[in-house]
């Protein structure tokens, strides 16, 4: 058994198109953020809201294929995946820290939680079920609503 867990799950909506880009070997990676809001009332009753930006990097080729089709701006989504913090060296020298949320290729999902973007975008049609299943784990789980009991 495992001594620690780096387990992050967000449900949320995407703030801008998602950034598809390819690898020099051609494997896709998707660029996301997913805004999360808090919101809740005071002592005086005021209401009070709160909104994280959340960055998220896909590294599966099933997931970038449903990000790039399904996936847009004001999407709400639920991504599960793992907290990553990268060191780079912007143009001044200095050393930057971002830290992300990853979903690479065998321990992230993500779930389309509504019928609007790309969906509805084209022509009005819902997304299809393949496209759900694979959104899921990325490999199609393909599960039967009948229940054995």
């Amino acid at each position: 058994m495992s001594k620690s867990l780096n387990r992050v799950q967000l449900i949320g909506n995407v703030g801008r198109d998602p950034e598809i880009r390819k690898t020099q070997a051609g494997k896709p990676i998707a660029n996301l953020r997913i805004a999360t809001t808090d919101s809740w009332k005071d002592r005086d009753g005021e209401r009070h809201e709160k909104t994280e930006w959340h960055s998220v990097v896909v590294f599966q080729e099933g997931l970038c294929g449903v990000i790039e089709k399904w996936v847009r701006k004001g999407s709400r989504l639920m991504v599960e995946g793992q907290l990553q913090t990268r060191k780079w060296t912007d143009q001044q020298g200095q050393d930057r820290y971002s830290t992300e949320v990853v979903l690479s290729a065998y321990n992230g999902q993500i779930i389309l939680l509504d019928g609007r973007g790309a969906g509805e975008r084209q022509e009005g049609r819902q997304e299809p079920q393949a496209a759900r299943e694979t959104a899921i784990g990325g490999g199609g789980a393909g599960f039967d609503d009948s229940i054995p009991f």
